[in-house]
């Protein structure tokens, strides 16, 4: 992907509306990728600066460079002429709310979020606990019945029908 990527960058490094940027999440770039939320690597993410989305796409050149073409300004408070009446209602309404609020409410969509995030996680590793256990269970009855006789039953049943059509 890194190739594809290096090659979009350089398509729109002279666009004044689009930035396509990479950073090291490893490295000077950590603090930057927790705040945006970077889980995983590689990570996409596009939209408002303060509010990015996770690039769900395909990675290879045509399908970054066709999602990238249709990036551009957006509805938001710096752009209130490109959004529609439910979204300016939206904004003069959080506007309206004033600081305090805006971040209490923040908070709390962050923290169901979250929730949801270790409530899923927690479901994930309860079901991989629950396949860990059922295997080792499988794997144990299998070893049972073939350190069992079944070795021994089927040499015995191959021997015999051998010895029969050799009569």
């Amino acid at each position: 992907m890194k190739p594809d990527w290096d090659k979009l960058m350089a398509e729109y490094k002279d666009s004044s509306t689009v930035l396509i940027a990479d950073v090291d999440c490893t490295a000077s770039g950590k603090s930057l990728c927790s705040e945006v939320g970077v889980k995983g690597y590689p990570s996409i993410k596009y939209g408002d600066p303060s509010a990015l989305e996770d690039y769900k796409g395909g990675r290879d050149f045509a399908s970054l460079k066709t999602f990238a073409d249709g990036l551009g300004p957006s509805c938001g408070p710096a752009n209130l002429d490109l959004c529609d009446d439910a979204k300016k209602k939206q904004i003069q309404e959080f506007t309206a709310m004033g600081a305090d609020k805006r971040e209490v409410e923040i908070k709390e969509k962050e923290d169901t979020l979250a929730k949801l995030e270790s409530d899923f996680k927690a479901f994930v590793d309860g079901l991989q606990a629950q396949y860990k256990a059922k295997s080792d269970e499988k794997d144990a009855a299998v070893a049972a019945i073939k350190s069992g006789s079944l070795g021994l039953l089927k040499s015995v049943h191959a021997f015999e029908k051998k010895s029969k059509t050799e009569l």
